[in-house]
């Protein structure tokens, strides 16, 4: 179905172009020097890249992707912290409404940065038309982008945005059109886009990556409410553009799987697309770093300000699969992507808290230079280790830098305050004893920046949105979609194989399934927005989990926020709400 629909819908996105963009100032690090346009080529593409970070938000498009699939969960934090209009209870338990808040600044920044990419085309169409390479070459990576991004509101909204002029109606596209469009879009600049420019920004191999999980998902988005039928040729082209990026010889695995998500990581060899954040594009505030952690957890001595906010944290049904992968052998000391033991590993022998009273604890730390302090990574369990502040508000230091301390209940209400350590907990739920501030397992997969300003006002840290492992990966499941198990297996045991920086070592695979390839990809990419697409591609998002029991198939798509429908009302049939709203 095409529905034509007026350049007024979503103005409340669409006249951010002209009237709200911030970013004008800001120049992109690889600096398009050489020629007397390159200030208005580098203004055109900095706002449409600059929003991704925004679009990518934790309270946007980020959490919902994150809190309705079965990796976290945010109930109501003692009972006054994170309810926010019961938004997040909504979208975990699958009974999200048009109205929803999560749902409609999910859109609105989406949009936003959907039309900021037109703005930049229609800035540099005419440039390229008249020579300028530079400008020709800005224009492929927009074009790119802004299929990137309809992607993202095709697997979330089941549409697309088709609009090449600020002054022209926009057209949606669903289903076989709207993969048809994106496809055509990206085919456009495959061939013409750099190959050089790096993670943050469109190159070919992010072009090649986009078109092969478009055509891995094409089967869902042709029928979002059905069961998929993957086709031969759709799994064909998924095989041809990851052999492509393979065969380039430009990626590498990380060794270390953390790297992947550290201050550095702009030149890691395994990113292929990021949101940029280095420099003055510090844009992200280390949403993605401190929002699962304990709200009385300091993890940057440097950074006096800078916490956790006791957010979402992983499922038990979650932790459970890697129980399950593992048996009696603990995760931790089974897989190198579960946790990095750093303080750990620190305060081994140093500390022994049975029987210690939380506030009588002045002697069991232990030391450590700023530079040389890191909490621990991955899935957090138990009592985490971190600075800790005095009654003056200054971090206690000894000789040889910052004491370490088991982390105290400090934040809180009632009787989670000044009573105890921060405890993670396996259960954590919407009851009142499971919704307490130290319940639930949290995600420290991203550092907190050792190079910005502030741990959490600012970070320097990429938010990694496509990276070399997601293309083993995924030519692992086209191969065995078609049958090819040995091919599939080897794939999964390359990335599996390639995390050896540190014990634990992996171990390989002997045999594989979709049920191993879908617990595989919930080990690889935990906690960076790609699980509900996943259980979706699946068949598991009508599983029940903690807290959600749904099993209506419409709510694979989330509603058109209201404020669109309304906006569209004027003009009946332009905009459709989504089925089952």
């Amino acid at each position: 179905m095409k529905n034509i629909i007026k350049s007024t819908l979503l103005a409340f996105s669409f006249l951010c172009i002209y009237s709200c963009s911030d970013l004008n100032e800001e120049v992109l690090d690889e600096s398009l020097t050489g020629s007397g346009q390159a200030e208005a080529i580098s203004g055109a593409i900095a706002p449409a890249y600059g929003q991704v970070s925004w679009t990518w938000r934790h309270t946007n498009y980020y959490g919902l992707q994150l809190i309705p699939s079965d990796e976290a969960i945010l109930p109501y934090r003692g009972g006054t912290d994170w309810y926010d209009g019961g938004k997040f209870l909504a979208a975990h338990t699958h009974s999200i409404t048009p109205t929803n808040d999560l749902v409609k600044s999910a859109w609105t920044e989406l949009t936003i940065n959907i039309s900021r990419t037109v703005s930049a085309i229609e800035v540099l169409r005419p440039l390229a038309d008249a020579g300028n390479t530079e400008a020709a070459g800005a224009l492929y990576e927009m074009i790119a982008l802004r299929a990137y991004l309809n992607m993202l509101t095709l697997d979330s909204w089941g549409l697309v945005f088709k609009k090449e002029l600020s002054s022209k109606d926009s057209e949606i596209l669903r289903n076989q059109e709207a993969v048809d469009y994106i496809e055509s879009e990206l085919l456009s600049v495959v061939d013409l886009i750099n190959n050089n420019k790096g993670p943050g920004r469109m190159t070919q191999a992010a072009v090649w990556g986009f078109l092969a999980r478009l055509h891995l998902n094409a089967a869902v988005y042709r029928d979002p409410y059905g069961t998929p039928n993957f086709t031969t040729e759709d799994m064909d082209k998924v095989i041809t553009y990851t052999n492509n990026i393979i065969n380039s010889g430009q990626f590498s695995l990380s060794p270390e799987y953390f790297d992947l998500f550290n201050d550095d990581n702009n030149s890691n060899a395994e990113l292929i697309f990021a949101s940029d954040q280095r420099g003055v594009l510090k844009r992200e505030h280390s949403r993605w770093a401190y929002w699962s952690i304990p709200g009385s957890m300091y993890p940057r001595p440097e950074h006096l300000s800078a916490d956790g906010t006791d957010g979402p944290a992983i499922t038990s049904d979650f932790y459970q699969t890697w129980v399950a992968a593992y048996g009696s052998v603990d995760p931790a000391d089974a897989d190198p992507r579960f946790l990095q033991k750093n303080t750990q590993e620190a305060a081994n022998g140093v500390a022994d808290l049975t029987g210690l009273s939380p506030l009588n604890d002045e002697n069991n730390y232990y030391c450590v230079a700023a530079k040389d302090f890191e909490i621990d990574r991955g899935i957090l369990r138990g009592v985490p280790w971190a600075a800790r502040k005095d009654e003056n508000g200054a971090f206690y230091t000894c000789s040889d830098g910052y004491r370490i301390y088991p982390v105290k209940q400090i934040k809180g209400n009632g009787k989670d305050k000044n009573v105890a350590y921060v405890n993670l907990t396996e259960k954590v739920d919407f009851t009142n004893e499971g919704r307490a501030h130290h319940t639930g397992f949290r995600v420290s997969k991203y550092q907190f920046s050792r190079t910005s300003p502030n741990g959490n006002n600012f970070s320097s840290v990429d938010l990694v949105l496509m990276r070399y492992a997601e293309i083993y990966m995924m030519r692992a499941e086209a191969q065995l979609r078609k049958g090819d198990n040995a091919a599939a297996l080897a794939d999964v045991n390359t990335v599996r194989m390639s995390r050896t920086a540190r014990a634990p070592l992996p171990t390989a695979l002997n045999s594989i399934n979709l049920d191993i390839l879908y617990r595989e990809l919930g080990f690889e990419f935990y906690w960076e927005g790609l699980r509900r697409t996943n259980q979706i591609r699946f068949s598991h998002y009508e599983d029940s989990w903690t807290e959600k029991t749904d099993t209506n198939v419409n709510n694979r798509l989330f509603p058109i926020p209201q404020v669109a429908i309304d906006g569209a009302s004027n003009t009946p049939g332009y905009l459709e709400q989504n089925k089952g709203y």
